[in-house]
């Protein structure tokens, strides 16, 4: 795996394929392997970067665990960005990640063709249940890694055996449970609230949400964003949180479809005036 200096830590990332970049953002806790089911036929039609976020995965924190935000992301990912000096990308992001590429494409629309947002957090106002459970999250009364993977994992693939193997090992550790529930106690804050910079967002939005999440349910959340999105495609598929680990021949049969259509319908989108780099010519596969 590749390595990227950033403020934020030192940064690995998977990247294969050629053509338009798209970048996968994993959820809280979890790492780019958490794509593995479908990375390699997205990468034959993208240059996908997958990375880990700072503390997960392969990649360092250089910052205390405990003061970790939500928002903190989008900073890594803006930074990742222009370090890598890349033209305006496809952004994939799960929960955490679809937080922060739905935040990114609301503070600087021209860096964004297209979102798929898969379960994300933070379009659905907290009541004092749901901001119970956070706080709870956020404490040392939290549910372990592996007990919360279980939850919201409803689908048996490989995939999800590998991610409830990590979650029993890696994600147990002392800076991990640490970064984990400083996280959940950010989630319960405002300022994880996406629904007043929805308006902002204008690129092409794919909206998935698994029917049998329990942690971000789409017959409630997924109606929310839907209302914040109207532009939106939505799908709900027979699954949890992970429908990419969970059913990755139907994640691949709904995504790839959009994303093509995304990349014909932009050929010419502007220039960007940050970062400094010129829109890449497109090569694409049909598929």
């Amino acid at each position: 795996m590749p390595t990227i200096a950033l403020t934020s830590g030192t940064i690995h990332y998977q990247e294969t394929g050629h053509g338009q970049p798209l970048i996968l953002l994993h959820a809280n806790p979890g790492d780019c392997r958490d794509y593995s089911a479908v990375i390699p036929e997205l990468a034959q039609h993208f240059r996908v970067l997958a990375l880990d976020w700072p503390g997960y995965g392969q990649s360092s924190l250089n910052i205390a665990p405990e003061t970790v935000t939500a928002s903190f992301f989008t900073t890594v990912l803006r930074e990742f960005i222009t370090t890598l000096n890349l033209p305006p990308v496809l952004l994939i992001g799960n929960s955490l990640g679809g937080n922060a590429a739905a935040r990114l494409a609301s503070e600087s629309p021209t860096w964004v063709r297209a979102l798929v947002l898969v379960s994300p957090g933070g379009f659905t106002a907290h009541n004092i249940i749901t901001r119970s459970f956070c706080r709870l999250q956020g404490s040392r009364f939290a549910m372990s890694p592996t007990l919360w993977a279980r939850l919201y994992l409803r689908k048996s693939t490989p995939q999800t055996k590998a991610m409830l193997e990590r979650a029993a090992d890696e994600q147990t550790t002392a800076a991990r449970l640490a970064q984990n529930r400083a996280l959940w106690r950010s989630f319960a804050t405002d300022d994880n609230y996406l629904r007043p910079l929805a308006a902002n967002i204008k690129a092409p939005v794919l909206l998935m949400f698994g029917k049998y999440d329990p942690a971000i349910p789409a017959h409630k959340d997924g109606k929310v964003a839907r209302q914040c999105l109207p532009h939106a495609q939505f799908v709900a598929l027979p699954c949890g949180h992970a429908p990419f680990a969970e059913l990755p021949d139907e994640f691949l049969t709904q995504v790839l479809p959009f994303l093509a259509q995304c990349v014909s319908n932009n050929v010419t989108v502007a220039m960007l005036t940050e970062p400094p780099s010129a829109v890449a010519p497109l090569h694409l596969t049909t598929p």
